[in-house]
Formats: structure tokens, C-alpha cells, sequence
């Protein structure tokens, strides 16, 4: 079944800004992936660093998707959307450099939908999700979104 930004926005009740095209189907990757204000990472790639939590809560990500950060200001909301029973999300993470808001498993394609930036998939497998920050000079700040 293709999935497209109109089927996911349906789904979740999550309104695409107009200048999206609704019908576009969502691409899936296996990798790295931005999106504004967030960043998806394999939880292979960073698993030195960022784990999950001994005594972890986990909570079952639900058709109609998981708020996983609001943009800044009450901004728009990214949410991680998956099929019943196919997804499970925990924030109950330490990370190394505290960027990581939580970390979400997968045993089917998952997907991260803005109203502003569109929407990504997921292949199965476990993701960090992170917090993005830039650097300006000597500084670094969290990208806001």
C-alpha cells in the first residue's frame, strides 16, 4: 500500500500546511534523517553513546501517531505515526551529549510527520531521536524550529 502525506494526515487528524503536495507518496530511509528542529539517527550508529534506560517505560506508538517535540514558541508538533502493534517509543534515555528526546523501535515502516515539513518513513529497525543543534563559531545552540 503506498502511503502518501493525505492518508497520513487523515490518519492522524495532523493538518499539512498548503504549499505540500498531499498526493506525493512518503519516501522511506534507512538512514540518517532531518527533519527542522529533529534528527533521526540508526541507534547502531550512536549506540556508544545514547542507550536505553534499565527499567524503561515503553509506550505503544498509536494509529493516530505520538507528539515526539513541539516546535519552539508552541510551534508545529513532529509526530511519529506507525501501524498498531508495529512501533514502541521510550523517552527513559541517557545520552551522552543530552540531545536525545527519546528512542522508538520499529517492526515496520514508520513515519515522521510535520505540518510544515512533510513526512519521512522509516525502515524497521531502532531510532534515536534527537534534537538538532548548529554551530556558530565557538557556539553551539539547538536549532529551533
Amino acid at each position: 500500500m503506498t502511503v502518501t502525506l493525505a492518508s497520513l494526515s487523515q490518519q492522524t487528524g495532523l493538518a499539512v500546511l498548503d504549499h505540500l503536495e498531499r498526493s506525493v507518496s512518503i519516501p522511506v530511509v534507512d538512514g540518517l534523517q532531518a527533519q527542522g528542529d529533529l534528527i533521526l539517527i540508526p541507534l547502531s550508529v550512536v549506540a556508544s553513546s545514547v542507550r536505553v534506560r534499565p527499567g524503561a517505560n515503553w509506550t505503544a506508538v498509536p494509529p493516530e501517531g505520538v507528539e515526539l517535540l513541539r516546535g519552539a514558541a508552541g510551534g508545529n508538533p513532529h509526530t511519529l505515526v506507525a501501524d498498531p502493534g508495529t512501533c514502541r517509543w521510550t523517552t527513559d534515555v541517557s545520552d551522552f551529549d543530552w540531545l536525545a528526546i527519546g528512542i522508538f523501535e520499529t517492526s515496520a515502516v514508520a513515519y515522521l510527520l510535520h505540518p510544515e515539513h512533510g513526512a519521512t518513513g522509516c525502515t524497521p529497525g531502532a531510532y534515536v531521536v534527537r534534537r538538532q543543534r548548529e554551530h556558530e563559531g565557538q557556539r553551539a545552540r539547538l536549532v529551533t524550529d
